[in-house]
């Protein structure tokens, strides 16, 4: 289990740096703003999640190694041969973007439930909901602020309700079935929903004048 969670937080960690990255690339930030953006987008969420569970310091400050990892990716988006092969294609870059935030999204978002099940005594369904989002969203919503835009998740597709649902479905069957496997569908739950609301350009009903 430890195996798989650290493989899981890898890649989320690896996917939302990558998306920080490629925003802070959008904003034709320097090399110092591009590294911070995807290491707030990488870390932001863990770090919320671990305040609302009484985790001090959070677990970013204790282990780096996840933030090297944030940071490094993010030195990498911003060399040179991939920022030409990234920013000269829009398309290029408008579908990694949304894969990168999907992948990471689905990753965190059934690893906030899986850190409140094992440091919660007796959590509640709501609880574990609520950290799975939380977790999944936090790092996304702390990029955008930084990059000056309105949070993804509030205009863009389906991205927070996705999360609801694969924490939802991940803590629903966590008593049932086998962890991993709560945690594998969880993910599936929230990567087919951002794919479905992409192809078929859902969005939730916007305020209109």
């Amino acid at each position: 289990m430890d195996a798989f969670i650290f493989i899981l937080n890898f890649l989320g960690t690896l996917a939302f740096a990558a998306s920080g990255a490629m925003i802070g690339l959008n904003k034709n930030m320097d090399i110092f703003g591009v590294c911070i953006l995807g290491l707030a987008t990488a870390t932001g969420g863990g770090v919320i999640r671990d305040l609302i569970l009484g985790l001090t310091p959070p677990m970013a400050f204790r282990d780096p190694t996840y933030a090297v990892l944030a940071l490094a990716t993010s030195a990498v988006f911003f060399s040179r041969r991939v920022r030409r092969v990234l920013m000269h294609n829009q398309r290029r870059y408008d579908r990694l973007l949304f894969w990168m935030d999907t992948l990471g999204l689905g990753v965190f978002s059934v690893a906030g439930v899986e850190l409140a099940f094992s440091r919660s005594g007796h959590p509640t369904f709501f609880l574990l909901v609520f950290i799975g989002t939380i977790t999944g969203v936090g790092g996304g919503v702390l990029r955008d602020l930084l990059a000056q835009e309105v949070p993804y998740i509030f205009v863009k597709h389906i991205y927070a309700c996705a999360s609801l649902a694969g924490a939802a479905v991940c803590a629903g069957m966590w008593n049932h079935v086998d962890s991993v496997d709560a945690m594998l569908v969880g993910m599936a739950t929230v990567v087919l929903i951002r794919a479905l609301a992409a192809h078929y350009h859902w969005n939730l009903p916007k305020a209109k004048l």
